[in-house]
């Protein structure tokens, strides 16, 4: 009983002590939505691509060829959003961005120093990293890109399918 006076006294102050949850950029935590089933969503906008053709047109009338230029834009391909499943926020603390910091040293993407810290550097060595794999452009991660990455498990269906290979 009297260990236990003391020992309680001790152990209130230290029960404040634990981590706060990991505090993401507002705008990476403003991209990111959880479905009723708790996965993880970001969205990426890919811009149109626009052409510029322009055409040389004949001019009518007899006499000697004139031509006029005509310039005119034609959308090869519209602006669509993307989503893409990725971590949910509480996943992104200071170990797991160091990991994800390490993997993006090694690879090339990311300058270092290895901070534990979601900071601009590391956003955009994350969008880098997608952009050269085929990823989202965004310096949300997909979960895919942590796989590919080696810092996210991979699903029991995805290693089925890499076995089978």
């Amino acid at each position: 009983m009297f260990r236990l006076l003391i020992a309680l006294p001790l152990a209130l102050p230290l029960a404040a002590c634990t981590p706060a949850p990991p505090e993401l950029p507002a705008f990476v935590a403003a991209e990111i939505e959880t479905d009723a089933q708790g996965r993880c969503f970001g969205y990426d906008t890919t811009p149109a691509v626009i052409e510029t053709v322009r055409e040389q047109i004949r001019e009518p009338g007899d006499g000697p060829a004139r031509y006029r230029s005509v310039m005119r834009q034609e959308i090869l391909r519209e602006r669509r959003v993307v989503k893409f499943q990725t971590l949910c926020p509480p996943e992104f603390t200071p170990a797991f961005v160091e990991t994800l910091q390490r993997a993006l040293v090694t690879r090339g993407f990311h300058p270092g120093p290895v901070t534990g810290q979601l900071d601009a550097v590391t956003l955009d060595a994350v969008q880098a990293f997608q952009r050269g794999s085929g990823g989202p452009d965004s310096p949300v991660l997909s979960l895919a890109s942590a796989q590919r990455l080696g810092i996210r498990a991979l699903t029991p269906d995805q290693l089925e399918l890499m076995n089978r290979s």
